[in-house]
């Protein structure tokens, strides 16, 4: 570098107020994939079946679906660090309380908790990390997008290795890990965050007005279905798959399998997607993506009995998730001139609703049609929301190409993890 050239920022060269925001969005997304190594082992423990156990997904995800829809208004009234806070706050204390519990119902009630404080903090977080950051927004995205990669990819790796001493590991380990991120969000985020701008108490139901936004959304919903199909029911019939071949498996073993489901997701999402979606275009991509995703769930019916088919598809749909993740938000900004917060809040709003229901149905389809049901209804679900994205094709006439700069397109990615 000749002297006088500028120097060009590093992302490592952050303040400390950076760098615990981009550590508590880690241990926060570690709370999605964190309960699922241990769900066998909470049945077992708590003598509850696997339909009762799955809706810690369904209280957590319900609860941040409503919340979603009022995180704008909510967050422009109390500003960036205070709604910080208490998501921060909410998901300390019930993630612990979840840890003490001694009945399957309470813990789902304190996972409901749980998803509240998730939805208060993920709204606001990228705002706070792009508002402390140097070398501008850019630098910033990519740090986020980093935290929330390593999040997804070790929540369930972090979910095995403590679920082996016991299923109540994992809720006090995140309670712990959360409340240091609460100290040191609380302590190093200083001077002005930018507020945003006042948004109505209504604005995120509203929004669904939008044809656009409609059409995408009822696609997620349905997308959501299978999605937490793949991921809340999975690990129980890899769990009877692997005890009927005399495999030695537990909460570590399906910690590791779910570990490579969340780096594959959070590979394709970061590199891949925007990749695919500037050659191809939006909408092709995202059809075939949910063509192979169905395909994928398709195969775990039929190989339902084979713990290596089911592992094998379980990490190979990752690469495909973290794609439409990506791929469906980024339509979502484009195909709307709604404020992006608003359009990203209502959208992950109506997604969460379908991942809420499929681990609630799940195991009762499971018990009264067999093992590979619950992947054939994820599969329709599936072919749903390729019909309903079809049918609604008029209303995303005007998408082209994505155009975005490079900073924009980051971003956008972002906001695809967050949901």
């Amino acid at each position: 570098m000749t002297e006088g050239e500028p120097t060009r920022p590093s992302i490592l060269r952050q303040p400390t107020a950076v760098w615990a925001i981009a550590f508590a969005c880690a241990v926060s997304f570690m709370g999605i994939g964190l309960v699922d190594p241990i769900l066998p082992a909470i049945s077992e423990d708590l003598r509850a079946s696997p339909s009762q156990t799955m809706l810690l997904f369904t209280s957590y995800l319900l609860i941040t679906a409503v919340a979603m829809f009022f995180s704008g208004f909510i967050s422009s009234r109390l500003g960036v660090k205070r709604t910080l806070l208490a998501g921060l706050t909410l998901i300390v204390v019930f993630a612990a309380l979840a840890g003490a519990s001694d009945t399957v119902g309470q813990i789902i009630g304190f996972r409901a908790g749980w998803g509240l404080g998730n939805a208060l903090f993920i709204s606001t977080a990228l705002a706070a990390i792009v508002g402390a950051a140097s070398g501008g927004s850019r630098q910033a995205v990519v740090l986020y997008e980093a935290a929330l990669g390593i999040g997804m990819a070790v929540g369930p790796l972090l979910g095995g290795a403590l679920g082996e001493v016991s299923w109540r590991g994992p809720f006090f380990g995140t309670a712990a890990l959360m409340a240091v991120g609460l100290a040191a969000v609380a302590v190093l985020l200083r001077g002005p965050v930018p507020k945003p701008a006042p948004v109505r108490f209504t604005a995120g139901l509203t929004a669904l007005r939008d044809p656009a936004l409609l059409t995408l959304a009822l696609t997620a919903l349905f997308y959501n279905y299978g999605f937490f199909t793949l991921l809340a029911y999975s690990p129980y019939p890899i769990e009877a798959a692997a005890a009927a071949s005399g495999m030695d498996f537990g909460a570590h073993e399906l910690g590791l399998i779910f570990f490579g489901w969340g780096t594959a997701l959070a590979v394709t999402s970061v590199f891949v997607a925007p990749v695919l979606t500037r050659r191809f275009g939006l909408l092709p991509v995202l059809h075939s993506m949910f063509a192979l995703l169905a395909l994928s769930l398709a195969t775990m019916a039929v190989g339902v009995a084979s713990a290596p088919v089911l592992i094998v598809m379980v990490i190979a749909a990752g690469l495909f998730l973290g794609v439409l993740n990506t791929a469906l938000t980024e339509t979502v900004m484009e195909a709307t001139d709604l404020p992006r917060g608003v359009a990203s809040s209502t959208y992950s709003g109506v997604r969460f609703l379908g991942g809420a229901v499929a681990p609630a149905v799940s195991g009762g389809i499971a018990e009264a049609m067999g093992e590979g049901a619950p992947y054939w209804f994820g599969f329709g679900a599936l072919l749903v929301s390729i019909l309903v994205l079809a049918l609604g094709k008029g209303t995303l006439a005007h998408l082209g190409r994505p155009r975005g700069t490079v900073e924009q397109e980051a971003q956008l990615i972002t906001v695809g993890d967050e949901v």
